[in-house]
């Protein structure tokens, strides 16, 4: 854990002279000699000891009166790992404001969300990260708006209601104030942008402000990078995302795993490709106002925000995992964009094998799925809605009776809010509602726990994966002494299960040809 890193003054400086990519998103340096804030793995000369000061987050920079820096673009940093490996308030917080909250609900909303005052939420926030939920997501909505500014064609009005802002002026304000550009002056800086200043190329969008202020029409098409800590290995992540993958919802296409998005203001389809230093990203959204909430989804599904260095660490104490680990660094846990979808899907593919649960899921997307259109592949629907799902009838099920009830008060509880399973959910009581339904052992309970609600030290000792694996590596095979085996492996036993399951010839842990 590095949870306040920044007040490590000694350890700051030292990731900071090093210029340590893998602290990117841990802290942020602010330089009082130029009121510029800088990620640490910036290019530029370090500054003195003595001018420099650390805060937990970008909010908190530009709180302070910095301004990012023009060479670093510390706004665009992986997050912070720990908001995806804690289940505090805090984290819990953070990952509903990535998911959008605040700009859609406000902070009653968050507040509501969470089961807490906004009072609470305020000063917790402020205690951890030096700014409230309004400049946290004040910090994502400039980070949108440079986003969309410098890889779009879009004009300056459409970007600021896609961005979140609420007017044109509070847009061009927070633009100034945090990168002390203009929009026009950020769009400028490009390469070519002087001598082309129409770009329409294939990305370009001709989306026009709508009467409930948000850009609509046409789908808009965006080529982004999303950034990660070294190392990252494709394989395991990739693969299994694309050998689960439900007809219709998902699919692999010229290298690329696509599948469609169900978001607050419409729909979307992401193309998400491998890169050495980066992960490709096409999103094609019905409405530009869901793009934050994309990128975050999408970022969680990949699990992009780990810190793959403390994992690893922590694993290769191991003897037994050490050699795994040397041969493929930085594995992540292929995680998902919607926790009811897979809660869903993990009912049907129990006891079954990865063909079968897809064919069971294929039959509900065509069924009860919302269509939708896409001209770049093959996807056809949306995954259906618990709500959907609730109305269908039992007998046109095609498994046992046990499973059906199993499958039918799942999506019920999901449907009437009885179960949340979203990114605010506290893990304990999520798991302990989960136990409680008919049907739900320890394998489904923890498979959900480990890839829907995010949990990093999920364990699956009951898998059948995880016992080959075991007992071909000498590891104790009954799931008694293997979890006890494997305390030593905590907090990243959902870790240590991707290694697990890379020493068998499944297809889940290679890359599509």
């Amino acid at each position: 854990m590095r949870n306040a890193m920044h007040t490590d003054t000694e350890h700051c400086v030292r990731a900071v002279q090093s210029k340590d990519a893998r602290f990117d998103g841990w802290f942020f340096t602010a330089v009082l000699t130029t009121r510029i804030y800088c990620r640490p793995s910036c290019p530029v000369v370090p500054p003195k000891p003595e001018n420099m000061t650390f805060y937990p987050s970008a909010a908190a920079c530009q709180q302070a009166g910095f301004r990012a820096c023009k060479r670093c673009r510390p706004d665009t940093s992986p997050g912070s790992p720990e908001w995806n490996q804690r289940a505090d308030l805090v984290a819990r917080a953070m990952r509903l404001i990535g998911d959008g909250i605040v700009d859609r609900e406000g902070v009653p909303g968050l507040a509501a969300r969470l089961g807490y005052s906004t009072r609470q939420i305020e000063r917790q926030l402020n205690a951890e990260l030096g700014a409230g939920p309004l400049a946290l997501a004040r910090a994502q909505r400039a980070q949108t708006a440079r986003l969309l500014v410098e890889t779009t064609a879009l004009p300056m009005a459409d970007v600021a209601f896609a961005a979140g802002f609420s007017s044109i002026r509070t847009f061009n304000d927070t633009v100034r104030e945090v990168y002390a550009l203009s929009p026009s002056e950020l769009r400028d800086r490009l390469p070519n942008a002087r001598t082309d200043k129409t770009r329409t190329d294939k990305t370009r969008t001709d989306a026009r402000p709508s009467s409930t202020g948000g850009p609509v029409g046409t789908p808009a098409a965006l080529n982004l990078r999303l950034p990660f800590r070294a190392p990252l290995n494709p394989d395991n992540l990739f693969g299994h995302l694309a050998a689960t993958a439900v007809p219709g919802v998902e699919e692999w296409r010229d290298g690329a795993y696509r599948r469609t998005l169900r978001l607050p203001y419409g729909h979307g389809i992401a193309a998400l490709t491998p890169k050495p230093d980066h992960i490709a990203c096409r999103l094609t959204l019905s409405d530009l106002r869901d793009l934050p909430v994309a990128i975050s989804r999408c970022r969680r599904m990949l699990d992009l925000d780990a810190d793959p260095v403390a994992v690893d660490e922590q694993l290769r104490t191991d003897p037994v995992l050490a050699p795994l680990v040397a041969k493929a660094p930085g594995r992540r846990v292929p995680r998902t964009v919607d926790e009811a979808e897979f809660a869903v899907r993990a009912v049907l593919g129990q006891q079954v094998s990865t063909a079968a649960a897809r064919t069971h899921a294929a039959r509900l997307v065509t069924a009860y799925g919302d269509p939708v259109d896409d001209p770049e592949g093959g996807l056809t629907h949306l995954f259906p809605t618990p709500q959907a799902l609730a109305a269908l009838d039992p007998e046109s099920l095609a498994m046992p009776r046990t499973r059906r009830t199993t499958f039918t008060t799942l999506v019920g509880q999901l449907a009437d809010g009885v179960l949340h399973l979203g990114v605010e959910s506290d893990w304990s009581e999520a798991r302990a509602r989960l136990l409680a339904l008919p049907g739900f052992g320890p394998w489904t309970v923890d498979v959900i726990a480990m890839r829907a609600l995010g949990d990093p030290d999920a364990f699956l000792p009951t898998d059948l994966g995880i016992r080959r694996a075991a007992q071909e590596l000498g590891l104790p095979s009954t799931p008694a002494a293997l979890t006890a085996r494997a305390a030593t492996w905590r907090p990243w036993r959902a870790y240590a299960v991707q290694y697990l399951w890379a020493t068998d010839s499944h297809p889940i842990n290679f890359l599509p040809v």
